[in-house]
């Protein structure tokens, strides 16, 4: 095996872990929706990462997804649990 399929086969290992463990913590817990203005945010980063071979796009579209989702953090700092 070469060392590129080693890194894929340890990052699929990691990422199923990672998902067993959000599946077990999120049990006990209450969930809270996503606002618009979130999930937009979500979108824009989705789409930076999408368009990431067109460097100006993705960077652009990553930039506007973090700042959708610090203003929304700022905008409902007070107002959620």
């Amino acid at each position: 095996m070469s060392s590129s399929q080693i890194y894929i086969g340890i990052s699929i290992l990691i990422m199923a872990v990672i998902a067993v463990l959000v599946f077990v913590v999120k049990r006990g817990r209450e969930t809270k929706k996503l606002t618009p203005l979130t999930e937009l945010a979500f979108g824009f980063v989705l789409a930076g990462l999408l368009f990431g071979g067109y460097r100006v796009l993705g960077y652009c579209l990553l930039g506007v997804g973090i700042v959708l989702a610090v203003y929304d953090m700022a905008r409902f700092r007070g107002k959620r649990n």
